[in-house]
């Protein structure tokens, strides 16, 4: 099936997307190997880093500082921060730009993940509007002048009953965003269910800066659909390419009117797996162990629905080396086809929330007194831990 539907180049400050496909960031996922198989099959996208925490980056922490590389085939590198105190958000975003360490900066406010939000950080911070805005504010005066645009990434709201998403896509337009990125689901519902794809819908019809869609693309048939459905002018994609970095090369051919899909067999997806484990030995600088371990949760996804058995997926778990992981990639029957009928399934985590962690007296109120924000970040422990 060929699709009509076409995607306009994204402006992004000096720099145009020619195709608004974007890899979300996924902490634990999307460190620039995975980017790279990701970009080597997609288009000319947005291959966003996974989150880097502001206090971790302002206190020069290691694992920070390497979630911040880049290999230099990234023409273009876009990073993601995320923070709650307005003044240490703004003094990572000070370093990002002084140390030119990306030409982009997404914001995250939809981090659903409990130790997040009951900081009062991800997808809650959009409930407190002052603080949202004041966020926003001081990174945007930190990267305009230095021509780096920032975008934000948000969610519907906290639950059905406290939604943000109308108020922070204003807010953030205000403010000096380029562009919006909405995760059609509550914080409530976590990644279960479907996403709401009407709400984007909504903010495009609110808004004068494109809005991404974000939830629920599991095939090209999905990106090429939230596009019909809902106007949005660019596709993120999250889960559905965990174990699948060939799923941009599905999306590139669909928006190009292409119904040719990628189907890797089982000897082709073991290469790929080879591959990833030598690019995740680089950017572990030579330690072949913490790659491989670093491997492990990928060669589970990669695997998904492969008839390999629970033998083979438990040698994968002890493997120490590249070659270890050769070895057993040497075992495949190689031409056995990619399970297609889990190919539009869910991946990744699809459980929902049993509660929302706010802080205490959280949903009290839109706005934040002085004397909140004293208790917040006046005595702010600098934990730079990941």
């Amino acid at each position: 099936m060929t699709s009509s539907v076409q995607l306009s180049p994204l402006d992004l400050g000096n720099h145009t997307v020619q195709t608004p496909v974007v890899l979300s960031p996924m902490a634990g996922v999307t460190n620039w190997p995975f980017r790279m198989l990701c970009r080597e099959f997609g288009p000319d996208g947005l291959y966003v880093a996974e989150m880097i925490t502001a206090r971790a980056l302002v206190a020069r922490n290691p694992k920070a500082l390497r979630l911040c590389q880049f290999d230099p085939s990234e023409k273009y590198r876009s990073l993601q921060l995320y923070g709650v105190n307005p003044s240490i958000v703004e003094q990572a975003a000070r370093i990002v730009v002084d140390e030119n360490m990306a030409d982009h900066i997404d914001l995250n406010f939809g981090c659903p993940v409990p130790k997040v939000t009951r900081k009062g950080g991800g997808s809650a911070l959009p409930w407190k509007n002052d603080l949202f805005r004041d966020v926003l504010h001081k990174v945007v005066s930190v990267a305009s002048p230095a021509g780096i645009p920032v975008t934000a990434k948000i969610r519907v709201g906290i639950d059905d009953d406290h939604t943000t998403f109308h108020d922070a896509a204003m807010i953030a337009q205000e403010e000096g965003c380029k562009a919006v990125t909405l995760h059609a689901r509550t914080t409530a519902q976590y990644y279960g269910g479907h996403s709401e794809w009407e709400k984007i819908s909504a903010l495009v019809e609110e808004l004068d800066i494109p809005v991404i869609g974000n939830g629920d693309i599991w095939t090209a048939e999905d990106a090429v659909e939230m596009v019909r459905e809902t106007g949005c002018a660019g596709v993120a994609i999250g889960r559905g390419c965990q174990g699948r970095p060939w799923l941009f090369g599905d999306i590139a051919n669909a928006f190009a009117g292409s119904s040719e899909r990628i189907n890797p067999t089982l000897g082709q997806v073991g290469d790929i797996i080879v591959r990833h484990a030598q690019l995740l030995t680089a950017f572990y600088e030579g330690d072949e162990m913490m790659a491989v371990h670093d491997l492990r949760k990928h060669v589970a996804w990669y695997l998904k629905g492969f008839p390999v058995g629970g033998g083979t997926r438990a040698a994968f778990m002890k493997c120490e080396s590249v070659a270890d992981v050769e070895a057993e990639v040497a075992k495949f029957d190689r031409e056995v086809e990619f399970p297609m009928a889990i190919a539009d399934k869910p991946r990744g985590r699809v459980r929902f929330a049993k509660k929302v962690h706010l802080p205490y007296g959280w949903l009290d109120s839109r706005a934040m007194t002085h004397e909140e924000r004293e208790d917040m970040f006046a005595d702010d422990p600098m934990d730079a831990s990941y």
